[in-house]
């Protein structure tokens, strides 16, 4: 090999994400947006609004905005629960962590130490990582469940009895919490549950994509996975 050895670029492309996941992906992480900062709002009203309230009407557009972005999110999430089960395999994958197979606890446990940089070499996946997978599992799945089964229960109380929002969720998950104000709390802290995840998990998808050598922000645009290995060659 030449003393003045470069690096020999290449590139492995596997087709992972179809388009109703990548558009779903997108149209639920802006109205999770528009979801955190009407929510934050909602629970924290700003302090003053200059001139007659009804000239304004500012709080009122926080709620609209906040309810129409709820449905948004409850329509998408009702639909990717079904491409779950209609998609290619990659599409379940977050719904239905394969946690009854050893392997997935080995590769597991090798995760938490890529992350904690005790191992030294990234294992690398057509689809998400174990960690991520088991992640995103039970901080977003099962906490977009909670904020939908919770927000609708605070809607019904709006909505008033014989609503299919009342009866279907306030009727039953009001008093299973206490009272109102416990499931504005819990909603409330749900919110934050939503944030701190997205927050890990744009930092996760940002070093994996450097750090791992594996295309993952673009691969939500395009669709496609990309492997690239840098290799020394000869001039």
């Amino acid at each position: 090999m030449s003393t003045n050895a470069t690096a020999a670029h290449k590139e492995e492309a596997v087709y992972v994400y179809q388009a109703p996941v990548r558009l779903w992906h997108w149209v639920n992480a802006i109205a999770i947006v528009a979801l955190c900062v009407t929510g934050y709002f909602i629970g924290s009203p700003l302090p003053s609004v200059h001139g007659e309230a009804s000239d304004s009407f500012l709080f009122g557009w926080i709620r609209y905005i906040h309810f129409s972005a709820a449905y948004i999110l409850i329509v998408g999430f009702l639909l990717r629960v079904y491409w779950a089960f209609v998609g290619n395999h990659h599409a379940r994958q977050i719904f239905i962590p394969r946690v009854w197979t050893a392997a997935f606890w080995k590769e597991l446990g090798h995760e938490i130490m890529w992350y904690a940089m005790i191992a030294k070499q990234p294992m690398k996946y057509v689809g998400h990582n174990p960690l991520a997978t088991l992640v995103m599992h039970i901080m977003f799945v099962w906490g977009i469940v909670f904020m939908i089964f919770t927000g609708l229960a605070l809607y019904g109380e709006g909505a008033g009895m014989g609503s299919w929002q009342y009866n279907l969720f306030s009727s039953w998950l009001i008093p299973l919490f206490g009272q109102s104000q416990d499931v504005h709390s819990w909603h409330h802290l749900g919110m934050w549950v939503i944030i701190c995840f997205a927050i890990i998990h744009i930092y996760a998808a940002v070093r994996e994509d450097i750090m791992s050598r594996q295309s993952i922000i673009s691969s939500m645009f395009s669709g496609w996975r990309t492997f690239r290995d840098d290799k020394p060659a000869d001039d």
